[in-house]
């Protein structure tokens, strides 16, 4: 327990697959930035069926900290922190994510936040990618930073709604908010596909979330976060990450699902350029990477990340449109068969 009294109990719940060489990482970090808050908390750790090392350092981590370790058959990312969720006692909860790095002052923010504007109990965490020497990890760190320019290009205490939803950043993977906001919304989740390994991890949820809450964002609340590392890896999560932005955003109207749209809609007509005019259709992709990381550095990309968005643009769109069409077939499927 905290020693002071208005300060609510914290729980975390961290969701894992195959994370044997960053968990113990992770839950590290964790209880040093609790000890730094004087913040005991509750950590939930739920094995998504891991088929390496990670149940060992599960164990281990049990023993030298106290968490709580739940083992599950692989049943996505969703599903791991629902169970988690339903565990938790505490009545903040804290998502994280297995390669999310706590920086060791960002639960003394937190904390100092809920006591000073208790109104201010949503946030998502601010995230710093660890893209230097990875440039698969700083493709992604760069290429969101167009949509969410309004946040990036100048990081700084900010909040938004469903209205402003699109434009700023956000995911389960470093996300606090009441468990009585989290069951709810983890409640009313509803994927378009039938297998919930591929369903969309975070958007349906803090989209319910946003409705009816403010969610704030701001740099003290900040983790590093340490990406894919080899281009099998990229190729794969690209793959996964086209699937699910369906599931995210085909049935939500607004920017992201516009976007979508003019995606396939630029994918069919490259494709069919590439059969009659390939070397046309090469000049053109090379230009549109080179456009693409000269236009992140506007909105507050490194030099590495323009560089990543450049060089990998056409790998990730083609495994990006690939999980898409992916996703609508699994929506089609999954829609006809109710």
């Amino acid at each position: 327990m905290s020693a002071n009294p208005l300060l609510p109990s914290l729980s975390v719940v961290i969701p894992v697959y195959n994370e044997q060489d960053w968990i113990a990482r992770s839950v590290g970090a964790l209880v040093a930035a609790c000890a730094a808050a004087d913040w005991p908390a509750e950590i939930v750790v739920v094995d998504d069926g891991s088929t390496d090392g990670t149940p060992e350092t599960l164990s281990r981590l049990a023993e030298a900290h106290g968490i709580t370790v739940l083992s599950q058959p692989n049943g996505g990312r969703f599903e791991a922190r629902r169970a988690g969720l339903a565990k938790a006692s505490g009545q903040q909860v804290l998502l994280l994510d297995s390669r999310v790095i706590l920086d060791e002052g960002s639960l003394v923010f937190l904390r100092d936040q809920l006591l000073a504007h208790p109104e201010r109990t949503v946030w998502n965490g601010h995230v710093d990618v660890a893209s230097e020497n990875n440039p698969y990890a700083g493709f992604l760190a760069g290429l969101v930073k167009i949509p969410w320019r309004r946040y990036c290009a100048d990081p700084r205490l900010m909040s938004f709604g469903i209205e402003e939803f699109d434009v700023f950043p956000k995911g389960t993977g470093f996300f606090s908010a009441p468990r009585d906001v989290l069951e709810p919304a983890c409640a009313a989740f509803k994927s378009l596909f039938d297998d919930p390994r591929y369903a969309s991890d975070d958007t349906g949820v803090l989209r319910w979330v946003a409705e009816r809450h403010r969610i704030f964002l701001a740099p003290g609340l900040s983790a590093t976060y340490h990406g894919r590392d080899s281009f099998r890896k990229f190729a794969a999560h690209s793959y996964f990450r086209g699937t699910t932005f369906v599931d995210s955003y085909l049935a939500s109207p607004g920017p992201a699902r516009n976007g979508l749209f003019a995606a396939f809609a630029v994918g069919a007509l490259g494709l069919g350029l590439a059969v009659r005019r390939p070397k046309t259709a090469v000049a053109l992709a090379a230009a549109g990477s080179a456009a693409a990381g000269a236009a992140v550095t506007r909105f507050g990309a490194t030099k590495s990340e323009a560089r990543a968005v450049a060089l990998l643009a056409p790998v990730f769109g083609a495994g990006f449109g690939a999980g898409a069409i992916r996703g609508l077939i699994l929506a089609l499927r999954a829609r006809s068969g109710r």
